[in-house]
């Protein structure tokens, strides 16, 4: 009983975002007029009492359906604004996109292991972690035919970690997804690749049934289910070896790869989607935040692959073919990655204490906990650009 109500609030939930957006859109093409946030959140009272169903649902939730609207449409002209080039005006949400809705101060309690809804019911929930801070908001998320609970809290302690001096550079790839500085290589797990056959089984199981049928609606939960877990794998594999290089290292130094343009190559695109380097570095750099650690970006035009770690000579003639070579000028063998991450850690430190010795010397007092504002400041005398920090 209580899960059906859960799905009668997330369809009239979604019903609401399609109304909402609906006049939007014609008092634009009626007069070129237009409706904030406030006026279609005032107007709720009305809904409310001309459909009875709308009265069982938490009025924040209701408000939060149309601010969510909003946010959609403001994030559509923000990237315009940004000069984007694949830009798509908000569109009507169907079942199988709209899966969410948030209860905020009140219409719910935390009572152990049960999660209370009023005009729901009550559910038992399993807590990944202990929950710690202030809650403020919860969101309840349906993915096929699970129900999930998130919990958004404020006043979290802080994770400090102690203190390390120690300092890393990471040259990620294809072929082995990261090598370190201290040569230790992590292999690229490849989880889109292991799980192609069983996609295209999926995907052709699809394409057969036939459209509105149960089955082409059982086929498309199975679709999404091989999807999910290829992406559940990948992340788990991400945190993970993210977490074990904040805990161990209190430096981490990274080049700052164009991401989107390497994605642009036809022939890379499906693998480099699938390696996460953007997901890695950006779970980096949260942890970091949080345990109180460096993240170092350099500059992505050094020649870290080119350069001898040995003596610095530069071999202009290395492809990106060759996994290995030897320096002409001191005849040491180097491996490409490995030889890379050196050569990364090595300019990060300069970069770390350069920007130290450069921001002391004009204001600070101390030395400098976060690289942050130094950083930026010894780049711009260095000719860095900002995307390149």
């Amino acid at each position: 009983m209580a899960l059906s109500k859960l799905n009668t609030w997330l369809y009239l939930c979604r019903c609401l975002y399609n109304v909402a957006l609906s006049q939007r859109i014609s008092i634009y093409r009626q007069n070129r007029g237009k409706i904030n946030r406030n006026a279609q959140q005032s107007q709720l009272p009305e809904l409310k009492m001309a459909f009875p169903e709308y009265k069982d649902i938490n009025s924040q939730t209701l408000q939060q359906v149309v601010e969510r609207l909003h946010n959609d449409i403001e994030c559509f002209f923000r990237r315009i604004k940004e000069g984007a080039k694949k830009v798509s005006f908000p569109r009507f949400k169907s079942q199988n996109r709209y899966n969410s809705f948030v209860l905020k101060q009140w219409g719910w309690k935390l009572n152990g292991k049960h999660l209370m809804i009023t005009n729901v019911g009550k559910f038992k929930i399993r807590l990944s972690r202990p929950i710690k801070g202030d809650i403020k908001t919860i969101t309840i998320r349906k993915e096929h035919n699970n129900w999930y609970v998130c919990f958004s809290c404020d006043n979290v302690p802080e994770k400090k970690l102690p203190k390390l001096d120690t300092i890393v550079g990471l040259d990620v790839g294809i072929k082995s997804f990261l090598v370190d500085s201290d040569g230790k290589v992590i292999d690229n797990p490849r989880y889109l690749e292991n799980s192609e056959a069983l996609l295209k089984r999926r995907h052709k199981g699809f394409d057969r049934s036939k459209r509105g049928s149960n089955r082409k609606g059982d086929a498309r939960v199975l679709l999404s289910k091989a999807y999910e877990k290829v992406k559940n794998q990948r992340n788990d594999f991400l945190h993970k070896l993210s977490t074990q290089y904040i805990k161990n290292y209190g430096t981490l130094v990274f080049e700052n790869l164009n991401i989107k343009g390497l994605v642009m190559n036809p022939h890379l695109s499906k693998v480099i989607g699938d390696v996460g380097w953007g997901y890695f570095h950006e779970y980096c750099a949260y942890k970091a935040e949080e345990a109180g650690r460096q993240i170092i970006r350099i500059n992505r035009w050094e020649p870290t692959s080119k350069k001898c770690s040995n003596c610095g000579a530069i071999n202009e003639k290395l492809k990106l073919s060759n996994r290995e070579w030897v320096c002409m000028s001191c005849g040491v063998l180097h491996d490409r990655d490995y030889n890379a991450a050196k050569n990364i850690k090595r300019v990060g430190q300069t970069q770390q204490a350069l920007t130290c010795e450069n921001t002391q010397s004009v204001a600070c007092e101390s030395p400098c906990k976060s690289i942050g504002e130094c950083q930026m400041a010894y780049a711009y005398q260095n000719g860095y650009k900002k995307e390149d920090i």
